[in-house]
């Protein structure tokens, strides 16, 4: 087998790196099921060789094609089914380099029930996350039903960086897998915020112009 590229080993070596931090972060369901992406061309992505994500080692990434193809490495079955449902986002969003998804546990109950999640929480403004995170339609996972939800939740809000996936979990997209990882994180703290607020009478909204204003406030210090 020959080496593998610069480029593999990079994409490789970040998707190990935002499993860590999603492990770190503890925001994983108890089984701590996730898969992530990395692109690596145009046609081509690394991609988690299981769910399972605890101690990931380059190792347990397969390259694989858009079109389903396995070019290095071997797919368990499981996530086999969902090579569609990140070769869609990428052909979807040409920019996104990264893609995560996981069933952590409070977005997996806005999923549930359902619900859109709100952007009312600052940090998720500092990742460009400024709207309503959408929720597609529950179908069988990876089935083409279910990805066509995903991409048209992505078409109908182009300034979302997240899709909840009914009665399943929540797809992250970002710049790469590290960037998708970090805002997995804030989008579950938001979410654990939400629910927590209800005895209190619900959360309030950010005020109009708050993401320029964020902004304005982080280029301040760079």
């Amino acid at each position: 087998m020959s080496e593998p590229s610069a480029d593999h080993r990079d994409a490789r070596a970040a998707v190990v790196r935002a499993a860590g931090e999603l492990v770190g972060n503890g925001v994983l369901s108890r089984s701590g099921h996730a898969n992530l992406s990395a692109r690596v061309s145009e046609e081509v992505m690394v991609l988690t060789t299981s769910g399972r994500i605890r101690d990931l080692e380059p190792e347990g990434l397969a390259v694989v094609g858009l079109d389903g193809t396995v070019l290095e490495g071997r797919l368990d079955p499981t996530n086999a089914e969902i090579v569609a449902m990140h070769a869609e986002v990428y052909r979807a969003r040409p920019a996104v380099g990264g893609v995560v998804h996981t069933h952590s546990p409070n977005l997996l109950a806005f999923a549930m029930s359902g619900r859109p999640l709100p952007c009312r929480y600052e940090a998720l403004l500092r990742f460009g996350q400024a709207e309503v995170v959408p929720v597609a339609p529950w179908a069988p996972r990876g089935s083409e039903r279910s990805v066509a939800g995903i991409v048209a939740a992505l078409r109908d809000r182009p300034g979302t960086s997240a899709v909840l996936l009914g009665n399943h979990g929540v797809l992250v997209l970002g710049a790469g897998p590290v960037e998708a990882a970090s805002l997995l994180t804030a989008l579950e703290e938001a979410a654990q915020a939400e629910l927590a607020a209800q005895p209190l009478g619900g959360t309030v909204p950010l005020t109009a112009g708050a993401l320029e204003d964020v902004r304005a406030s982080m280029a301040r210090v760079r």
